[in-house]
């Protein structure tokens, strides 16, 4: 590489020979980390000169701190340069030669006396953020000058193992880094592509960051961490615009979340529960994107702040202390961030409980985010009693929702167990078959149709003592005093000639106690999962070994009567039994297995009626 006059040529400290082509190549998933790492770097020195200036006033800024990226299209170069504190030719050498020797790092263990006001926001406690250069520059420079001194020096690499330090001229304290641009990274000289890293990755460091465009400064970043703020001190358009900015929404926040915590778990926390689900939510990652922040400056969006069943907040967490990986990229697992995670999902179930009061106002939160909020109670043991008062369902006795509590105060004298009935819609439950029986006794079942419905019941299994139990299941209260008000017919023959007739596709065929106007309906056996669940797993190809569903006949029934009375025809048992079968089938929301031999079944038996 090309030398400066007077240069003393130094090899990489050991660690550095090692691990600098890992950085390189395999520290960072997104080259554009580079700007965020250097801004930080940048954003630090000013930082560290204004608080040594508290204490030698000889160091102070002559006007307000900043970094400057200027890119230079036509000489291939980009140059990120601040008035901060700057480094003298030893700095140079220890903090650019060897990882993890961080000027910043080191400065740290300075603020043990400094009270909370003078502290500087300090970011970067590992010293690799500078090597990331190298991932878009295949030489990089570096000019600085430390604050009190008249002397400059020019730190110069190409990374390829040794560098390079030489005298320089600095007009102020401070530093440039010039990057000389790989062919392969020619996205990052224009303005507008480095303007958008920058406000997504640095727009609230509070030091003004400014990008050249044109000849001219264009300040980049926002520079006020409104998260910071005291709550009083923000008006509800910051809220909403903030929001919108942060995730790209349209609608405003149903709820608003902003505190600051002290104790052992020192963050401030912005959070945010939308008020209109995202048009594709459902089919994004399970994982939360809370961002984190440490000192203002974002860090990731995949530390899995809120567990998967709040994953719909938004919001920004920002500590002072939080310990981070080399790559910053992953988070180290730490008693102090699994306080803050336990901290915010508490949070946020203390804000869900008081919005729930209200219920016209919570029903706009549930329609959105329910389904959701009901994975909670398949996956998570901690929270899994918090959750339980906030869920809300249909029923079939009423329009709107109810929780397990109302439901509970209306069970009828006597009542065993919790009924539900889960479907693919709420409208098709609310005709189901299965419900014939329950409403024929004033037996109020609960409807649903999320897909985790047909789950998570078998991890609640029980509310205030009272099992939780699907109608496609054994339903003891329907048997319990049962007054069928019609004479019925005997059809233990008629069950058992349709059993031999539809062999293995039933477990049994069994006179029904839950049918009033239907003539069949399918139920799950005991030994076996509820039918929605069953429906679901064929679906998505994940089918289980499970026993077939039983065949349930009602007695009061014409056609049952009927057929009762034409056992010994064993044609006849067995197009009755396949077209029983299926209707069964339909009526539960499924296709019969040959749908076109269904139809013919239908035809045959519809033409010789009209015959």
């Amino acid at each position: 590489m090309g030398e400066t006059a007077g240069a003393e040529r130094h090899g990489f400290g050991a660690e550095v020979g090692r691990l600098l082509d890992l950085v390189v190549h395999s520290l960072y998933s997104e080259r554009e980390i580079f700007l965020r790492e250097l801004v930080a770097n940048a954003a630090d020195a000013v930082d560290r000169r204004r608080f040594e200036a508290l204490t030698n006033p000889a160091l102070s800024l002559a006007d307000e701190g900043r970094v400057r990226i200027a890119p230079d299209k036509a000489a291939r170069i980009i140059t990120i340069s601040d008035n901060g504190i700057g480094m003298s030719k030893a700095e140079m050498v220890a903090n650019l030669g060897t990882i993890a020797r961080s000027g910043t790092r080191a400065f740290g263990e300075t603020l043990a006396s400094a009270t909370a006001e003078d502290r500087p926001n300090l970011i970067g406690q590992f010293g690799v953020g500078f090597y990331s250069a190298f991932m878009v520059a295949d030489r990089v420079e570096v000019t600085s000058r430390r604050a009190g001194s008249e002397e400059a020096w020019l730190w110069a690499s190409d990374g390829a193992g040794e560098f390079t330090v030489a005298p320089a001229t600095r007009g102020e304290a401070g530093t440039d880094i010039a990057l000389h641009i790989k062919p392969d990274a020619d996205e990052f000289l224009e303005p507008m592509r480095i303007e958008t890293i920058v406000r997504k990755w640095a727009d609230h460091v509070t030091v003004p960051v400014v990008v050249v465009r044109d000849g001219k400064d264009e300040r980049a970043n926002e520079g006020s961490a409104l998260w910071r703020k005291n709550r009083t001190e923000v008006k509800e358009e910051a809220y909403k615009d903030f929001y919108r900015h942060l995730g790209h929404f349209f609608d405003e926040p149903w709820a608003t979340l902003h505190w600051k915590a002290e104790g052992t778990a020192e963050y401030f926390a912005l959070l945010f529960v939308p008020g209109a689900r995202p048009f594709d939510f459902m089919e994004q990652s399970r994982e939360s994107r809370v961002r984190l922040h440490v000192r203002r400056m974002f860090i990731t969006d995949e530390a899995g702040l809120l567990p998967p069943w709040l994953r719909f907040v938004q919001g920004v967490v920002d500590t002072e202390d939080l310990p981070l990986n080399v790559s910053r990229e992953m988070l180290q697992t730490t008693p102090v961030l699994a306080r803050i995670r336990r901290a915010l999902t508490n949070r946020v179930l203390t804000e869900l409980k008081t919005r729930a009061k209200d219920e016209a106002d919570y029903g706009k939160f549930w329609d959105n985010f329910g389904a959701v909020v009901k994975e909670g109670i398949w996956d998570d043991a901690e929270h899994r009693s918090d959750i339980v008062p906030l869920l809300r369902f249909r029923s079939s006795t009423g329009e709107g929702w109810t929780s397990l509590p109302e439901y509970v105060g209306r069970m009828q004298p006597g009542q065993e167990a919790i009924y539900y009935l889960a479907g693919d819609s709420i409208e098709a439950l609310r005709g189901s078959p299965q419900l014939e029986g329950f409403r024929a006794k004033n037996l109020e079942v609960l409807l649903f149709a999320d897909p985790i419905d047909a789950f998570w019941p078998d991890r609640l299994d029980a509310f205030e003592g009272r099992p939780i139990r699907s109608v496609t299941q054994d339903a003891p209260d329907l048997k319990a005093g049962e007054e069928t008000g019609e004479a019925e017919t005997d059809v233990s023959g008629l069950a058992a000639a349709l059993k031999d007739a539809l062999g293995g596709d039933v477990a049994e065929v069994r006179a029904s106690h839950r049918l009033v106007d239907s003539a069949v309906i399918l139920a799950a056996t005991q030994a076996g999962p509820d039918l929605q669940m069953q429906r679901l797993l064929r679906r998505t190809g994940r089918s289980m070994p499970a026993p077939p569903p039983a065949l349930e006949i009602n007695p009061r029934h014409k056609l049952i009567r009927d057929l009762a009375r034409h056992t010994e025809d064993k044609d006849r048992m067995a197009e009755a039994g396949r077209t029983l079968l299926d209707l069964a089938r339909v009526q539960e929301g499924d296709l019969p297995p040959d749908p076109g031999a269904f139809a013919r079944r239908i035809t045959n038996l519809l033409a010789r009626g009209l015959g």
